[in-house]
Order: structure tokens, then sequence, then C-alpha cells
């Protein structure tokens, strides 16, 4: 084995070590770099290797950042984070979730049918996983469980419903995808339309006949003014909807520009509400400001971690390996996304956006896929980003670590237990990886919209 290989697996065994430690996300990646950087000036003085030469190379890291902050694609960030924290205050969301109860109890499982569709509405409204599972959550699952409900129908409904975020526009992972990858971020929403329409569209079947056991005296009959209430419901969080994805997919703004519209959009919905006061607007301001610093201390971390690695050339020894895989262009595929998903197990979906995807993108670009684009540019990274969303929304619900079924519960009354969670989740998994092999078998799901739109 070459040195440089063998610094490459010093490199992650550190980035896992300080993982498990505990160690903030954000400084574990950096800190990887630099010491990893480190390592490799002691090796060249005491072995005499030839690493690349000093710290001075962690001086590339100033015109990184610069050219990172200068991206006018990431001031879309900011401002769907702020559009979802301030539907999530305006209790636009409650209005919604009651509206819907009240049309659904109608119908046997129509608690459960709700709880999707909003979470289908919350995903085109926000994007946040963590917020959408927890308002989920507390809104729906008390309800849920009084009415019949087993719990692990009540916990599988909530958890998938809230990470339907991941995958439908305006996805702020879709738009880190972009980023690192390149592509048009109009795109790639129009992309994630029909696989989120499919996916949202395959839960409210399973759920439909799944919920039939629950017992009828919970179905209430619908009451006049129902379909009013909910109709004066829907109403805002639709025309927000329509506004941000309505002026992308038209061409009328940039997905930045749409950014600030929903902002400004979802502000003056909370004002309409009456429920927006100087202490709401300030704590979502912070929350804004505090997630954003988050995402954006990955990304200058990321990019530590990427520069040392190039340095070492361990982005181009990875590429060799994984091309070396003798399956052909399919199965490197399969072994790409089958890594994706075990990643997801111990890393959030923004360090692999940031560290594994600009590494394996140049493998799908040299592949030379046969598209079913017409002509669309890049089609096989856009086929491709759509396959990763939807693995790494998978992940999201995988036990025993996927993010969402601790989001879950650390919100759930104490009668739920993780087991419930696990057992609950598990069919929703299966219709995912149902829809993945869809799309990874009919590429035209995800290409038909966006080249429609070119």
């Amino acid at each position: 084995m070459y040195p440089e290989e063998l610094m490459l697996f010093a490199m992650f065994g550190i980035l896992l070590l300080f993982i498990f430690l505990g160690v903030r996300i954000a400084f574990a990646i950096a800190g990887t770099g630099m010491l990893t950087t480190a390592l490799c000036v002691l090796c060249n003085k005491f072995f005499e290797t030839n690493f690349f030469a000093d710290f001075n190379n962690l001086g590339l890291l100033v015109n990184r950042t610069y050219s990172l902050m200068s991206s006018s694609l990431l001031v879309a960030l900011p401002m769907f984070i702020f559009m979802g924290i301030m539907l999530e205050k305006s209790g636009i969301a409650e209005n919604l979730m009651e509206s819907f109860q009240k049309i659904f109890s109608s119908v046997r499982g129509g608690l459960a049918l709700a709880v999707t569709l909003i979470g289908l509405l919350l995903a085109a409204s926000t994007g946040i996983i963590g917020a959408s599972v927890v308002l989920l959550a507390v809104m729906s699952i008390p309800t849920m469980l009084n009415n019949g409900y087993s719990k692990e129908l009540a916990c599988g409904t909530v958890c998938s419903a809230g990470c339907l975020g991941i995958l439908i526009p305006p996805s702020i992972m879709l738009i880190l995808l972009a980023d690192q990858m390149g592509i048009s971020v109009g795109d790639l929403f129009h992309a994630a339309v029909i696989p989120g329409l499919l996916l949202t569209g395959s839960y409210l079947v399973y759920i439909f006949f799944k919920a039939q056991k629950v017992d009828k005296s919970q179905v209430k009959a619908l009451e006049k003014g129902d379909l009013s209430q909910l109709f004066f419901a829907i109403i805002p969080p639709m025309a927000l909807m329509l506004l941000v994805l309505g002026s992308i997919f038209f061409g009328i703004a940039t997905p930045t520009e749409a950014s600030g519209l929903g902002a400004f959009g979802a502000f003056v919905l909370a004002l309409i509400s009456k429920k927006l006061n100087f202490k709401k607007l300030r704590s979502s301001v912070l929350e804004t400001g505090k997630t954003t610093s988050f995402i954006m201390a990955i990304l200058i971390g990321a990019s530590c971690f990427s520069l040392t690695l190039k340095e070492l050339e361990g982005d181009d020894i990875i590429r060799q390996n994984i091309m070396a895989l003798p399956f052909g262009s399919t199965g490197i595929i399969i072994a790409i996304l089958a890594l994706v998903f075990l990643l997801g197990f111990f890393l959030d979906w923004i360090e692999i956006t940031l560290v594994i995807i600009p590494i394996v993108a140049p493998i799908i670009s040299a592949m030379a896929l046969d598209m079913p684009g017409h002509g669309l540019e890049q089609a096989e990274l856009i086929w491709f980003a759509i396959l990763v969303a939807v693995t790494l929304q998978t992940s999201f619900l995988t036990p025993p670590v996927g993010f969402a079924l601790f989001y879950l519960k650390g919100v759930t009354p104490p009668e739920i237990e993780l087991k419930h969670i696990y057992k609950g989740v598990l069919p929703f998994i299966i219709l995912q990886v149902l829809v993945l092999i869809l799309i990874f078998l009919f590429p035209s799901l995800v290409l038909w919209l966006p080249s429609l739109a070119a």
C-alpha cells in the first residue's frame, strides 16, 4: 500500500474518532483536515515521505472560503430557513392540522392521511426536517392514539411525512446538492416533483388500507362549515408554495430571488394571522441565524477537509478504486448509493453532501450514461442527485440511528418506546426503497419535467 493510501485511511479514521468522541461536526471535519496536514508534515520530516509541503497549503482555504461566501446560490439558504420558521411561529400549520383532521375524520384512517398531506405541504413550504417531524408529532400523535390508531402506525406516519422535506422542493438539501454538483437548482427542483409525489402517493395508499382496522366508532360525520374552514386554512401555505415554486418553474425568478419572495410572503402571512409579535420575530431571526451559521460552519470545515484530501490526491484514489469495481456502471452507481445510505447512519445529510458528493459526482459524469433527457444538460447528474436525495431520506428513517426517529422520540408520550417507532417506520422504508428502484430503472420519472422546462 502506498503512503498516500495509508494517510487517506488515517484521515478517515481521525474523522470517525472525532465523531465518536462527540466533537461537533464542523470542528471534527475542519480538525481532521488540519491534523492530517500536521501528520503529513511530520512524516516528511522524520520518514522522508513526499506529502504536500507544509501548513502554507492551508492558506488556500482563504480563497476557497471567499468563493464559498460569494456564492449567490447559498443566499437562498437563510431565506428558506426563515420562511419555514415563520410558518411554524404563525400558527398556520396548526390551523391546517385542525382543518384536515375535521375533514378526514369522516373516513377510517383519515387522521393519518391528514398528517401525510400536512407533511407534504410543510415540505413544500419549509424543507426543514427536524421542525416538520417535531411539529407533526406534537400536533397529531396524541390525537391519533386517542382515536384508536396503533402506536406503530402513528409513529411511522409522522416520521415518513416529516421527512418529505428532504425531497420536495424547495428542499435545502437540493440547493446544496446543486451547488456541490454544479447543476441548476431549477432543474433539480423540477426533477424532484414526480418522485416526491410518487413517495407521498405510496404513503397515502398504504395508510388507507392499513388504517381500515381503526375502530368504526372513532369515525366522525363531516360537520357543516368544515370544508370552508379547510379552504381558508389551506389558502396561505398553497399561495406561498405557488409563489416560490411557481416563480422558479415558470422562469419568473431565480431560486435565490424566489427564496426572498418566500421569506417575505411568510412574514406577511404571519402578520395576517395576528400571531406575530416582536418576541416571535426576534426568536425567528435568531433561530434562522443559528441554523444558517451551523450550515456555513460545516461548509467551511468541509472545505478544509476536501482541500487536504485533494492535496493528498485522495479524491483521485477513491475515484480510481470505485471505477475499478468489477460491477459495470449500474453496479458502481448502486455501490455509491449503498455507501451514501450507510454513511447516513452516522453523518447528517449536510456532511455527506459536502464531503462525499464532490468526490463521486465526477464518476457519474465520466460514465457517459445514456439518459432520456431529450437534450437536457447534465441529465445524468440530475438523475443521480435525486437518487442520492431519496437514499438519504431512507437513511433518515432507518434504525438504529435514523435522525428522524430520535427527533420523534424526543417529543412523543412516555408510553411510546423506540421499538414502536422502529416497527412503525419499517413499511415506509420499504415503500421508499421501491420508489428508489422505480426512479433508478425509469430515469424519465426524474428527467421528464426538467426536459420540458429546458
